[in-house]
């Protein structure tokens, strides 16, 4: 039975769907907020890959926040995920909250990942099988991580960063939350922009569910990048920043980083 080594941060649903039985394929279904019972549906074995509970921080401030290495790591092991494993991420928004969970596994060294792009959608639009959830218990794996620095940045990081010429943050959000035209999603958050971010809405990436070519991407970004910089991304709590980390490494940009605590840390601790 074939092994996988990915040479790409985005799958198709027809690469998923011929790569099925690759012995070293572990899909993830990372959708938020799911509620996971016999109805809900799945590409077939996926193995549920829990932001909000299992990988983030759920002592810290403010949502979604970064785990810690051993926290990441033990859950990774108990979905059984190994250093050898090809890991695929989804949601079933189209990509959304997978493009987090691609980053943390960016995040902490394993590099054997990559995005479905469409996610559910888009594989059930090409009429490919689902399942419903089943409870089940996997093999403990043997996956070991190390947390790389560059690629997550907190308050005081971002701070430096905005004074910063040698980079540029963009920020993942709406335009009319961007320009402070309408509330935050979340209650008592104050409207208001990082200084000196630009924005990028994470929608102007996508022609319905899958991302638009990389040609198309590119002349997005070179909009806003003029030069060689530091790209630091923000969003509301640190979710579709990574959108625009994905969108950026598909453009084979380097130096990325992700603001984690995004709009609701600087919002809540900046007046």
């Amino acid at each position: 039975m074939k092994t996988l080594q990915l040479n790409t941060p985005l799958v198709s649903v027809d690469w998923l769907n011929s790569n099925q039985n690759a012995s070293n394929l572990i899909v993830l279904d990372a959708t938020i907020n799911k509620v996971i019972d016999t109805d809900s549906e799945r590409i077939p074995n996926a193995r549920f890959f829990d932001i909000k509970q299992k990988f983030s921080d759920i002592s810290a401030p403010f949502p979604s926040t970064l785990p810690s290495k051993e926290q990441f790591q033990s859950e990774a092991q108990n979905l059984g995920i190994n250093k050898d494993s090809c890991v695929v991420v989804y949601d079933d928004k189209g990509v959304y909250s997978c493009a987090r969970a691609w980053w943390l596994f960016k995040v902490f060294g394993f590099d054997n990942v990559a995005v479905l792009d469409g996610g559910l959608p888009e594989w059930k639009a090409n009429n490919y099988e689902v399942e419903t959830y089943k409870p089940e218990i996997y093999t403990t794996g043997n996956i070991e991580v190390n947390y790389n620095s560059e690629l997550m940045v907190n308050f005081e990081g971002v701070n430096l960063f905005t004074t910063d010429n040698t980079a540029l943050i963009v920020d993942a959000r709406s335009a009319p939350r961007f320009n402070c035209l309408v509330d935050e999603p979340r209650a008592g958050l104050r409207r208001g922009t990082i200084p000196n971010s630009k924005n990028l809405p994470y929608t102007d990436l996508f022609n319905g569910n899958t991302f638009k070519s990389v040609n198309d991407i590119s002349k997005i970004f070179n909009i806003l990048v003029r030069e060689n910089k530091t790209l630091v991304f923000s969003c509301g709590s640190g979710i579709t920043a990574c959108i625009l980390a994905l969108a950026a490494t598909l453009c084979n940009y380097k130096n990325l980083v992700v603001y984690d605590g995004s709009w609701t840390e600087y919002g809540s601790l900046t007046d």
